[in-house]
């Protein structure tokens, strides 16, 4: 427990050995799982205290589902569309690295707090940013931060436009049996 509660400090510190550690090491996949399980239960949490139970069951599944997607699209824009020579990384390397940069996230668990919600949520989304910056950086191999820039803001884009269409269809859902 020790190990895995060090690591989610060095990756919050955008450590970058901790990102280079991680990368090598396969055996880290249950960790980085763990982390972002644990960051997306601390979204439901910050969820639950605005939105109730719903929220919460909510907060926790688009975390979880909003990483996975991310980092799916880390690895295909970063090794296809943006890869430089020296880019190698399968998807379960950028999964490790990725799923250790949601760790600023378990900050989300004070989301509930009236007026400070916002805030909490918004330095949680720019804090894993940075640290989705770090590692794709690092286990793309890339020589310049700005091109891990652009793999991660074009990834989190896509991601926001696919949310967007999901809560669209959702509400338009919900509509229509209303109208019933």
């Amino acid at each position: 427990m020790a190990a895995i509660v060090d690591r989610m400090i060095r990756a919050a510190k955008l450590d970058v050995a901790l990102y280079d550690e991680v990368e090598k090491d396969e055996g880290s996949m249950g960790q980085a799982m763990a982390v972002v399980v644990i960051s997306s239960v601390a979204a439901g949490i910050g969820s639950a205290g605005i939105l109730g139970p719903i929220g919460f069951v909510g907060g926790a599944l688009a975390a979880l589902v909003g990483w996975f997607i991310w980092a799916l699209l880390a690895h295909f824009i970063g090794t296809t569309m943006l890869a430089e020579p020296a880019t190698r990384a399968s998807l379960a390397q950028v999964m490790r690295v990725t799923g250790f940069a949601a760790a600023p996230g378990v900050i989300r668990v004070f989301a509930f707090i009236p007026i400070l919600g916002t805030l909490v949520n918004l330095v949680a989304s720019l804090w894993m940013l940075a640290a989705f910056i770090i590692a794709v950086r690092q286990v793309l191999n890339y020589s310049s931060t700005g091109r891990s820039v652009a793999v991660c803001i074009l990834g989190w884009l896509v991601q926001v436009i696919i949310f967007s269409l999901f809560a669209m269809i959702g509400l338009g859902g919900i509509a229509l049996m209303s109208a019933r």
